[in-house]
């Protein structure tokens, strides 16, 4: 944009339908999301998958909007294109939908739909119809962001949060709670020195990996808000399973546990935008362990539990001196609008 440009904010006008809403339109994000199926009319016309097809939507009003590893844009393409992803589906259509609050600045709006095009380009997904609204002072914080998927769901691929069986291996694809509290530390000043960066990124390319290897995976979830300590209770009331967690084995950056060790956090439940839980049979688990250290977004993958039949409902850790403890399972507040 131009110098001229980078000055301009969004007013109500830019919402009103006139030719300022067309000028915004064509100037952002017909300019960054180009591309064949990229409708003008009132609904994209597109090729329907040929087997069976996922459909997914999500609500990204994250505060700060910018963020150590990412914006609201890429994020809100990473959150629909995983959800996609943990039902074995190949990403294909967005559609996305911005409430713009009055004022926001055009230069701002311009840097998150850049980063949805980059983002969408490396899932290899397009964006092919969206809606703009533009909303009064206060009436929004900044910008909010609704994208929805449809993807393809791989042949012979069956992933379902009812499906985990006891002596299954627990694997997470990564070290966890860097997203949660990337954005608490960007939003709260708690005087803390800490370089944590979200690990918010797109993860098909990772789940197809994973698939070309095997489609014997029971369970993929991305731990996303409340993170993996949620995903598991979540999974062990829909399976009617216990699981069995190995402390010392969950992978935490050091500067995560700094923190929360600091604020008496558990990283258990900050979320993550690039993570996976993947449940499957324990002799996958090193086969599933070889292909994601393999991906770029999954070199720290670790076995950190098992499925059993034993105490079903409850998530219990082994803590790091032998003793066992269940997990306490989340409720109240879970540090708000992280995704």
């Amino acid at each position: 944009m131009d110098n001229k440009n980078t000055a301009e904010v969004i007013t109500l006008a830019h919402g009103a339908g006139g030719h300022q809403t067309s000028e915004l339109i064509d100037k952002v994000f017909k300019a960054h999301f180009s591309n064949p199926d990229l409708t003008a009319d009132d609904a994209a016309v597109l090729a329907a998958p040929k087997g069976r097809m996922a459909m997914t939507t999500d609500g990204f009003i994250v505060s700060p909007a910018f963020f150590p590893g990412g914006n609201i844009g890429k994020l809100s393409i990473c959150g629909t294109v995983n959800d996609l992803a943990c039902m074995g589906a190949k990403p294909l259509y967005l559609s996305c939908a911005f409430v713009i609050e009055e004022g926001f600045p055009m230069e701002k709006l311009e840097e998150i739909a850049a980063a949805m095009e980059k983002t969408a380009a490396e899932a290899g997904v397009r964006v092919v119809s969206g809606d703009t609204k533009v909303a009064g002072k206060g009436q929004v914080d900044g910008v909010f962001i609704t994208t929805t998927g449809v993807g393809e769901i791989r042949e012979g691929v069956e992933t379902s949060g009812t499906l985990a069986k006891p002596g299954d291996a627990v694997i997470v694809t990564g070290d966890i709670g860097r997203h949660g509290c990337t954005i608490l530390l960007q939003r709260e000043d708690f005087g803390i020195e800490a370089n944590v960066t979200s690990d918010c990124a797109p993860l098909w390319g990772t789940v197809n990996a994973l698939l070309d290897a095997t489609n014997d995976i029971h369970v993929i979830r991305d731990a996303t808000r409340g993170g993996v300590g949620t995903v598991l209770y979540e999974i062990t009331g829909q399976s009617n399973v216990g699981i069995e967690l190995n402390a010392s084995a969950i992978p935490v950056a050091p500067e995560v546990k700094g923190v929360c060790g600091m604020l008496g956090l558990e990283p258990l439940y900050l979320a993550c935008e690039g993570r996976l839980v993947i449940i499957a049979p324990n002799d996958k688990a090193e086969l599933i362990l070889e292909t994601l250290r393999k991906q770029p977004y999954s070199q720290n993958a670790a076995i950190i539990g098992t499925i059993t039949a034993d105490h079903p409902g409850k998530v219990v850790m082994e803590t790091e001196i032998g003793a066992k403890t269940v997990l306490s399972q989340p409720g109240g507040e879970l540090l708000p609008r992280i995704c």
